[in-house]
């Protein structure tokens, strides 16, 4: 408990650090929607000139529909272009992104995994506030392209929304440094 509350007031002390500066090079952030589905989703994103990111994004769910249950991750890598006045980091922006999943899937009487990998591009808006909290909203198409391998019982029909086009959508709140 004493290692945990050390460590805590450290990273507390290097974030006050950091967000001493005026100019925001990282930001932290959570999807505040992601829960609607049973996912929780983090991100972080760097800044890397000046109207340029980079972020990464990891997801986690145990989501069911029509039946079938996928329990697994996803790694979203991505490149935003800020081309507004205030540069990156802040405004609006264009963001190609890459996405790799992994889950196990099931259903009443198989299981499997089901394993799928993908991209898109996503418009969206950061703005940040005060003292750098943050709030993100993107939206925008994505294509996936899976493989379900049966390790029990018979053929699992994937659900439609690991598989082929999608939407990618969200609302992040962060803390930018």
């Amino acid at each position: 408990m004493k290692k945990s509350l050390l460590v805590l007031a450290c990273t507390l002390g290097v974030l006050q650090a950091f967000s001493q500066s005026s100019e925001k090079m990282n930001n932290i952030k959570v999807n505040i929607l992601s829960p609607l589905v049973r996912t929780g989703s983090v991100f972080y994103e760097r800044k890397l000139g000046a109207a340029t990111s980079a972020q990464l994004g990891v997801f986690y769910t145990g989501f069911e529909s029509d039946g079938v249950q996928l329990r697994g991750f996803g790694i979203t890598p991505e490149f935003r272009f800020y081309p507004g006045a205030k540069g990156s980091m802040e405004g609006f922006y264009l963001a190609p992104f890459a996405r790799y999943q992994n889950f196990n899937i099931s259903d009443a009487v198989s299981k499997g995994t089901l394993s799928t990998i993908g991209g898109g591009l996503l418009i969206g808006g950061q703005w940040i506030f005060g003292r750098g909290v943050s709030l993100d909203t993107f939206l925008g198409p994505s294509f996936n392209v899976g493989d379900v391998k049966v390790t029990s019982g018979t053929a699992i029909e994937e659900p439609g929304s690991a598989s082929g086009f999608g939407l990618r959508a969200g609302l992040s709140v962060g803390f930018a440094f």
